[in-house]
């Protein structure tokens, strides 16, 4: 699979784990377009891999999760005439990225170690779980640089912020320190650095605890009908929900229960 320095992206499977490590520490994990093509193949393994129950995705070293889009290969593309990008990657290397793939449905967490700027906060907004050690620090700072932030950055924030405090971090550029991200709820938990590998296993295991289909069936339904009236959420169709009710493990965990016994999920 990708990996290495070449694709700055290293990727690895352990039992019912992927684990998605960004892998430029010299430029603090800044993403560029050789980068986010290796991602693309990556989550498309995430997702075709039935044996993957949940992904961790960070950044390589103690400096930063990622610092976003890499600048000086914007700078770059620039002189060479390449337009510039806006919201959404359609188009561009790497599309659907992560950002994008709102049918993604393997729970990630990002493990947030240092700098979370950018594109790189807005990566780890579109995952489903944030752990982040007290030294992480998140921002949006592309006002501030003549951008935008075009990954969902400006589209996330105003959903999961009250209105007037996102703006005034997209507006700004504002820095975010870690326990005011746990104040807003924008992160599951904020842990000292030498903790953060221990918090993220504790969640990994949670999660792999869970019933795998009725992790995705709960996915789909939230992220699908969060912004659905209340009533057309109770009868639209879900299709992981349709999978879930009908598998072997809608089963097992009632006689699992019953029996006082672990569950054996099968996952299909």
């Amino acid at each position: 699979m990708t990996g290495g320095e070449e694709s700055g992206v290293r990727y690895e499977k352990k039992g019912h784990v992927a684990h998605v490590t960004l892998d430029r520490p010299a430029v603090l994990n800044a993403m560029n377009r050789r980068m986010h093509e290796a991602l693309a193949e990556v989550w498309d393994d995430v997702e075709a891999d039935d044996d993957v129950r949940v992904a961790v995705l960070t950044g390589t070293g103690d400096r930063a999760f990622s610092v976003g889009q890499d600048l000086r290969e914007r700078a770059i593309l620039d002189q060479e005439g390449v337009p510039p990008s806006t919201f959404g990657s359609r188009g561009q290397p790497g599309w659907p990225r992560l950002t994008e793939r709102f049918a993604l449905s393997t729970p990630v967490i990002a493990r947030v170690n240092g700098y979370a700027l950018g594109g790189g906060f807005e990566l780890a907004l579109a995952c489903d779980l944030i752990i982040a050690s007290d030294r992480a620090v998140f921002a949006l700072p592309e006002a501030t640089l003549g951008l935008v932030p075009g990954a969902g950055g400006a589209f996330r924030l105003a959903r999961q912020l009250p209105l007037k405090a996102a703006m005034g971090y997209l507006l700004t550029g504002r820095r975010m320190p870690a326990a005011e991200a746990l104040r807003f709820g924008l992160v599951n938990e904020v842990v000292p650095d030498e903790e953060l590998d221990e918090a993220v296993s504790a969640w990994t295991e949670a999660l792999l605890c869970s019933a795998p289909l009725a992790v995705r069936a709960i996915k789909e339904a939230v992220m699908r009908s969060v912004d659905m009236p209340l009533e057309q959420a109770f009868t639209e169709a879900f299709p992981w929900e349709q999978r879930r009710r009908h598998s072997a493990d809608a089963v097992e965990g009632p006689r699992a229960f019953t029996e006082k016994r672990p569950p054996v999920w099968q996952g299909r």
